[in-house]
């Protein structure tokens, strides 16, 4: 009998024993076994995820569970490849562990199955399959960033027990697919059980704009519903007979394409947690109603442009508001009243504010520190603030880690207390007009600062750093940008301690200093901004290749640097060195060193030698200036892989030789500039490939021949063609009046014959007077840093110049056609015949320019009207009579000068004879 005992209580023990152990211990039946196995056929697995689906015992298998009684109750194949929470992903790292292929519906025979999870994989536009919804015990469905496509079954509204389905169709870094759309809702109004659902990036097409809503609001048990990215443009503004949401705390139906104000019913939801109405177009002013969400913790209703007026003080009645985001709205004004309804809350639970992108204006109230003192994001930015920073910012807000007043008038001073943020990690304070004096005070507890931006207005240096040579920064900074304050004279010793920079911006500080070597070398090899310019920093830089594989931008342009040119990162895109005294030529493996380069700007410096031809091998270079230097020799004939190159800027070089043929390769070029070179020959047949060209300047050259009529079929977007001073000939074919964008024509100093083209009307910009603001954008760019010489460019546009050519016959009467003319140079040519009297039409001409030619006949009295001219040349020619009323105000005889029949002021008095005036009448 003790011995019954004894085996019964081990017995009971062993069964105890068996209960405890985990699901994943138990055996799975070899029916559901199988089942797997042919689930796992359909699917593709490059990364070998489902490497251990092998052997007898399934529960093992990863990403399956089971219950004790040996069934599969989860299945979770969500891809483990980590997210970027909003960063940059490894796509071919991503997509290398997604699963893909057929979902099979071997599934069909894992009757318990609960629990199903195929997120983030990429099904590459496969529809969901039916079948799911026979799934009768599943209560977890998640196909969430997967890329599914076409419909979705509405099958899936069997699920009767389904709590949680996840379907949002964002394709993650799987393929941008095809879309997945709800053609019908009604199949939700039977999951009567469900409490989460998630279809944002689902289109859903509903016959009847409300059905939408209708619809999830008969889900009685719903707490959390996401419809972001529908495309939804309906949004009801009352709910239909025995439509609610009893339980809803979370609501997210931002980046739809709302236009009405916020319905009423929506603060019925008195449980609201989280309120999300982002990037709509609502509009109208902040419902007073709001005041009723008690339980609001976030509310996101940003980027509603027509979405405004005053912001109300009602929020600071929402005690557990720990998230509020009213940025890129329309709201205006001051924000006294909205921060003054926090002062009766005993404590603000608000944690993040965002007002950026709205027109609020007015100084900071200085209660904003106070009654806001839980607050660890602050973004004013991109609003008309001015003033300073008021001192409970300081003294107040010890939570806060990130700081935003960008972009606003700020032009008061940054208080001492600022130095009290001991939490801060981010601040930005760009793009303002501070003044002052910034002290070690203002820095002394900022130890836990990484990222500090800081400008003023560019016109004075009103802010001033005044720390001890000596003094030792609490922070160890990430990133720096100072812009238009006083940082110098000398390179700052506190910047040099700094070994964690990532991005560094020093503009226009005042340093004249040589920067210490070592700096250079202490800079970590993270770093992936360097940009020193616009001071007078002096000094030869490492010549050495700098180990900074992630450097992908420097400029140190506009100062006076010296020695050659620093190669220093084999990742940079941007290579800005202009306006500097760097000589010596420019390295042979250029190309090689810098292969990434898409904008290289050496323009104003000191330049010797050839240009490499390694620079061909750049593929994705886009602008290259070299402008004002003492380059020489050929430019290489190997331009036929630059696809993206669209600016080249030689001008003022000491090149030969022919234009490269291969240029005609660069089908994305728009700005061409190869001025005051010895350039030779022909423009090349080639060139015509390029027909998004807008700017040719080939002037004070060697270049000849006769002038290729395809330039004025071709190049069809053409701003400016200069061709100046070259030794072209022949006629200027009437091809040319085919360009209708065309703003600047300058043909002047060539060999030209025949007569004018009477088709000049059909350049229709120069009639129209269409903007060119694309062009000068474009030629801002390519001319980077070189103010002057581009507003002298502008100054001609609407502009023509045939002067000091061989052309014949008359000025064409249709010239005056050209009512947007602003500058009109025929000078220096054999023109005869009479100024046409229609030349008054030019009613915005400023210059005019018709000396050295054979004109006969009197002046028009019309041009005395065209109040704009302020240059006139009529000189040397044949013109008689008196200078016509008006026109006195030249009075510089030189405008008159070398025709012996005309008379009258400024000229001599014109003669008479018995009281009458002698002139000639035609």
């Amino acid at each position: 009998m003790e011995n019954f005992r004894t085996h019964l209580q081990f017995l009971l023990y062993f069964l105890l024993f068996l209960h405890s152990l985990p699901f994943s211990y138990a055996k799975c039946t070899d029916t559901e076994r199988e089942a797997l196995l042919a689930f796992k056929t359909g699917l593709t697995d490059p990364s070998g995820r489902l490497s251990s689906w092998r052997g007898d015992d399934c529960c093992k298998w990863a990403g399956v569970k089971c219950s004790s009684n040996q069934t599969v109750t989860h299945l979770d194949l969500k891809n483990p490849y980590p997210q970027a929470n909003g960063g940059i992903i490894d796509q071919t790292a991503y997509k290398a562990s997604c699963l893909a292929g057929n979902i099979s519906s071997s599934l069909l025979r894992l009757p318990s199955l609960s629990y199903l999870d195929m997120s983030l994989n990429d099904f590459q536009g496969n529809e969901i399959p039916a079948f799911l919804g026979q799934l009768n015990d599943l209560t977890y469905l998640n196909l969430s960033f997967s890329s599914f496509g076409g419909e979705i079954p509405p099958q899936l509204g069997n699920l009767s027990k389904l709590q949680v389905l996840d379907l949002y169709a964002d394709s993650y870094g799987g393929t941008a697919a095809a879309e997945l759309r709800a053609d019908d809702l009604n199949w939700l109004t039977r999951l009567a059980s469900l409490n989460r659902l998630n279809m944002g990036f689902v289109r859903i097409n509903t016959s009847n704009g409300g059905d939408w809503l209708h619809a999830v609001s008969m889900l009685p048990s719903l707490v959390e519903l996401k419809l972001q990215y529908c495309q939804l443009q309906v949004l009801p503004q009352s709910l239909s007979l025995g439509t609610n949401f009893p339980s809803i705390s979370v609501l997210d139906l931002s980046d739809n394409s709302f236009n009405a104000p916020i319905p009423q019913w929506l603060f019925n939801l008195t449980g609201l947690r989280e309120l999300y109405l982002r990037w709509n177009f609502l509009h109208g002013p902040v419902p007073s109603e709001f005041a009723r969400l008690k339980s609001l913790e976030i509310l996101d209703l940003s980027n509603n442009l027509d979405f405004g007026g005053q912001i109300p003080g009602l929020f600071g009645s929402l005690r557990k508001l720990k998230v509020l985001d009213l940025s890129a709205n329309d709201m205006n004004g001051g924000i006294q009243e909205f921060i003054s309804g926090f002062a009766g809350s005993p404590s603000s639970s608000l944690m993040f504010l965002d007002l950026s992108s709205n027109s609020l204006e007015g100084q900071l109230p200085d209660l904003l520190g106070v009654v806001l003192h839980n607050l660890q994001h602050l973004d004013l930015s991109s609003n008309r603030f001015w003033g300073s920073i008021p001192n409970s910012v300081g003294e107040k807000m010890s939570s806060l880690k990130h700081l935003d007043i960008s972009y606003n008038n700020m032009n008061g001073s940054i208080p001492d207390s600022f130095g009290q943020l001991s939490a801060l990690i981010d601040v930005n304070l760009v793009e303002n007009s501070w003044v002052g004096v910034l002290k070690e005070t203002h820095m002394v507890n900022l130890r836990s600062l990484e990222n500090f931006k800081l400008t003023t207005d560019s016109s004075n240096h009103s802010l001033i750093f005044n720390v001890p040579v000596k003094w030792v920064p609490p922070f160890k900074l990430k990133s720096i940008q100072l812009e238009n304050c006083i940082v110098g004279p000398s390179f700052p010793a506190w910047l040099q301690v700094q070994n964690q920079l990532t991005s560094v911006t020093l503009r226009n500080v005042g340093i004249s200093d040589t920067i210490p070597g070592e700096w250079f070398s202490n800079l970590p090899s993270e770093l992936t901004f360097l940009v020193l310019s616009s001071n007078q920093i002096t000094g030869k830089l490492p010549s050495q290749q700098l180990k900074f594989p992630r450097l992908s931008t420097i400029d140190l342009s506009s100062n006076n640097f010296e020695g050659p040119l620093p190669m220093w990162s084999t990742n940079a895109s941007v290579l800005y060195l202009q306006d500097n005294k760097f000589s010596g030529s420019i390295p042979e493996n250029f190309g090689k060193l810098m292969p990434r380069l898409q904008k290289v700007y050496l323009s104003q410096n000191q330049l010797v030698g050839k240009i490499p031809s390694s620079m061909c091998d750049m593929q994705e270079l886009q602008i290259l200036s070299l402008r004002n230097n003492r380059v020489s020799g050929e430019i290489p004939d190997c331009w036929y892989h630059s696809f993206m190159f669209w600016a080249i800027d030689v001008s003022n070089n000491s090149l030969t030789g022919k234009i490269p043929a291969s240029f005609g390769s660069l089908r994305s070029l728009s700005i061409l500039l190869l001025s005051s070179n010895r350039f030779d020959g022909e423009i090349p047949a080639s060139l015509q490939n390029c027909t998004g060209l807008t700017s040719m300047d080939l002037g004070n050259n060697r270049f000849s021949g006769v002038l290729p009529s395809w330039i004025g079929t071709k190049f069809q977007s053409l701003f400016m063609l200069n061709l100046q001073l070259n030794s072209f000939s022949g006629p200027i074919f009437p091809q040319f009046c085919s360009l209708p964008n065309l703003h600047i024509l300058d043909l002047s100093g060539n060999k030209f014959s025949g007569a004018v083209p009477k088709c000049l009307p059909n350049l229709t910009a120069m009639v129209e007077g269409r903007s060119g603001e694309v062009f000068e954008q474009l030629l801002l760019v390519a001319m980077k840093g070189r103010k002057m010489e581009l507003d002298a460019i502008l100054a001609n546009g609407n502009g023509i110049n045939l002067s000091g050519n061989n052309l014949t016959g008359n000025i064409p009467g249709e010239i005056t056609k050209l009512s947007a003319l602003r500058i009109l140079n025929l000078s220096r040519n054999q023109l005869s015949g009479e100024i046409t009297n229609g030349i008054g039409d030019l009613q915005h001409l400023e210059a005019l320019d018709v000396s050295h030619n054979h004109l006969m006949g009197s002046i028009p009295p019309s041009l005395a009207t065209i109040a704009s001219l302020l240059h006139l040349n009529l000189s040397y020619n044949s013109l008689q009579g008196r200078i016509p009323t008006g026109l006195q105000r030249f009075n510089d005889p030189s405008v008159f000068i070398g025709n012996p029949s005309l008379c009258g002021r400024p000229l001599p008095p014109c003669p008479r004879n018995n009281g009458t005036l002698i002139t000639t009448i035609k």
